[in-house]
C-alpha cells in the first residue's frame, strides 16, 4: 500500500476521540493488541494504558500535553481537510481487520461520516464498536451464531441485494437502497446466514458477537473479502 503507515499481520485496534470507554479499549485490545490512535483518540489510548504505535490525523484535537507523551517518530500529521481522521487512519492501516473504538457519540454527522468511510474502503474490514452494538460492512458471505429475537439490522449505503437464512424477514428477492428499501429492526430466529452482491450492506449486530465476528473476518482468505472499490467497479479491461 503506497500510503501505508501501520503494517500488521494481526488485527489492529484504532481509537478515536468520540464516545469510548476504558472497558471498550480493553475488550478491543484483547482481540487486536496493536494500538493506533486517530488524532485526539490518543488521550483515551493513553488513559487506558495503551501504547499507540502511531497517531494519525490532522491533529486539530490532539492537545499539547497528550502530544508530548507520544514519541515524535510515532506522530503522523496529515493536514488535508478532505477526509476525516477516521478515514486518514483506516486508509493507512494495512491489517486483516481493524477494531474501531471511540467513533460513535453524540454527533450524528460524525457517525454518518464513519458509515461513509466503511463503505468507501470495503477492502479494509473494520468493526465499529458501540455501547451495545457493533457495525460493519458485511463481507460477501457471513454466518452468525445469533440467538432467537436478537436484532440484526441491515442498512444499505448503496444498491445491494442478497439472500439469507435465519432472519424473521428474509432478504431474498429484495433490492435494498437507502432511498427505497432498508432492513433495520430485523430479527434472528436462530443462527443467521447472509450473502450480498456488493459491499454496501452495513450490519448492526449485538455487541456480544464482537469476538466471533473478529475471528471470522480476521481469518478470512482474500477470496472471501471485498476488493478495493476501484477494483470492484473498474469494469472490463482492454486487451
Amino acid at each position: 500500500m503506497k500510503n501505508g503507515i501501520v503494517h500488521r499481520l494481526e488485527p489492529v485496534t484504532l481509537i478515536g476521540g468520540g464516545d469510548g470507554t476504558l472497558v471498550d479499549v480493553a475488550e478491543a485490545l484483547a482481540l487486536a493488541p496493536t494500538c493506533v490512535a486517530a488524532d485526539g483518540g490518543a488521550r483515551l489510548a493513553l488513559s487506558a494504558g495503551a501504547d499507540p504505535v502511531a497517531v494519525i490525523g490532522d491533529f486539530d484535537s490532539l492537545d499539547p500535553d497528550t502530544r508530548s507523551r507520544i514519541p515524535a517518530d510515532r506522530q503522523f500529521p496529515i493536514a488535508e481537510q478532505d477526509s476525516t481522521d477516521f478515514e486518514k487512519a483506516l486508509s493507512r492501516i494495512d491489517a486483516p481487520l481493524v477494531l474501531a473504538v471511540g467513533f460513535t457519540g453524540a454527533r450524528i454527522d460524525h457517525q454518518l461520516g464513519v458509515l461513509h468511510v466503511l463503505v468507501r474502503y470495503p477492502d479494509r474490514p473494520c468493526i465499529v464498536i458501540g455501547p451495545q452494538e457493533i457495525l460493519l460492512v458485511s463481507p460477501p458471505e457471513i454466518e452468525l451464531p445469533c440467538l432467537p429475537e436478537e436484532t440484526v439490522s441491515i442498512f444499505p449505503m448503496g444498491r445491494v441485494s442478497g439472500a439469507s437464512r435465519g432472519l424473521r424477514w428474509p432478504v431474498d428477492g429484495l433490492v435494498f437502497d437507502p432511498m427505497t428499501q432498508i432492513g433495520t429492526l430485523n430479527a434472528a430466529e436462530g443462527p443467521v446466514w447472509m450473502r450480498w452482491d456488493a459491499p454496501a450492506a452495513v450490519l448492526v449486530l449485538p455487541r456480544r458477537l464482537l469476538g466471533y465476528v473478529t475471528r471470522v473476518l480476521a481469518s478470512a482468505p482474500s477470496s472471501a473479502r471485498w476488493p478495493a472499490r476501484a477494483e470492484l467497479y473498474r469494469g472490463p479491461q482492454q486487451s
